[in-house]
């Protein structure tokens, strides 16, 4: 985004309780509080069903996920989940999407890994086709490598919506994603575990040349960034913390999807040593192979007060949005987080 025109959002993330009703109680009072958006993860539970509720539950806030992982999902199954949801929310939400790892794809969801980057360009062709259709009522007739379009008959289109134009972001890591979010959606999810030098090294390039292509400017796209904490208002909050956030780090740092970041640091031993140790199952002792320089370099350690001015100094000229996982954090690193966010 260009010099003097940058602003920063802090956001809020969650992981779907379960309790649909709690997850919107939260969701409210995260508007109360002042966060600009708030996104909803998919990892146990199903990224969409908190936002059905938490639609009705507020009134400004905006409501996204991040993510939802597309390739399971037909783009005509998605399109009508976000649809809905855009009505519901009186066109607050945001449709946040990603591929997830090849294992996962085939071995967790039982789908086909075929070309990521080239199949989520045209699920997001798909997409936008078929909301046009559901607004002009136009013809659908998508054709492409990996998704093919051609029926849509009048008992099956919900009509039009009063806000219909429906935000893309996808999360990325590499630069082939990057660049795709860049030249065809409306803002990035970049993943919890990057650092600012990777984030400026390697994902705002691909992001402007993305950008360079489809003829926008970089004030016109959101880098939305979300951030691990480790903070506590007591020292056993705090140990908490960071025994939670090194436990994670390992997990990331050993998968080969993220090695780019680790290589970026010359990190590669331990990355190579976490995998080995991964393969055997050894979970628990992996977060004691996480050096407090990477800690600090992928982490915000600050105590409460200082959360928000350490993120502002890391992230300002990168980031458009920040991201807080805000069920991580206990009651009084909230209140005193909180305190802090217009300052932000």
């Amino acid at each position: 985004m260009a010099k003097g025109k940058w602003r920063m959002h802090i956001d809020v993330s969650f992981f779907p309780s379960g309790d649909l009703r709690a997850d919107a109680k939260l969701v409210a009072s995260a508007e109360q509080v002042g966060f600009c958006a708030a996104w909803s993860a998919e990892t146990a539970r199903n990224p969409f069903l908190p936002l059905t509720i938490a639609a009705s539950a507020s009134e400004s806030i905006l409501l996204g996920t991040q993510i939802a992982v597309a390739f399971p999902r037909s783009p005509m199954v998605t399109a009508q989940i976000a649809w809905d949801l855009a009505r519901q929310s009186q066109g607050r939400f945001v449709l946040g999407l990603g591929t997830q790892v090849r294992a996962h794809i085939e071995r967790r969801f039982s789908e086909t890994w075929t070309d990521p980057i080239g199949r989520m360009r045209e699920y997001i062709e798909s997409l936008r086709a078929i909301w046009d259709t559901f607004q002009h009522d136009a013809r659908l007739r998508y054709r492409g490598k990996h998704y093919q379009f051609r029926l849509m008959s009048p008992f099956f289109n919900p009509g039009p919506n009063a806000r219909p134009d429906i935000p893309i972001f996808l999360a990325g890591v590499n630069p082939g994603m990057c660049r795709l979010a860049g030249e065809i959606c409306a803002g990035l999810h970049a993943h919890v575990f990057h650092t600012a030098t990777y984030l400026r090294d390697a994902v705002l390039p691909a992001v402007e040349a993305g950008l360079a292509v489809s003829g926008r400017a970089r004030d016109e796209f959101a880098l939305t960034v979300p951030v691990f904490v480790v903070s506590g208002t007591n020292d056993e909050a705090r140990r908490r913390a960071e025994a939670e956030t090194r436990s994670r780090i390992a997990f990331y740092a050993s998968t080969p999807g993220y090695r780019r970041v680790m290589a970026l640091h010359g990190w590669d031993e331990i990355a190579d040593e976490l995998s080995v140790m991964a393969r055997a199952g050894q979970w628990n002792a992996m977060a004691a192979l996480i050096p407090d320089e990477l800690l600090r370099e992928v982490a915000i350690v600050a105590a409460p007060d200082e959360v928000l001015p350490q993120i502002k100094q890391r992230y300002a000229g990168l980031a458009d949005r920040i991201c807080l996982e805000w069920n991580g954090f206990d009651r009084s690193t909230r209140s005193v987080v909180a305190k802090g966010l217009h300052q932000a």
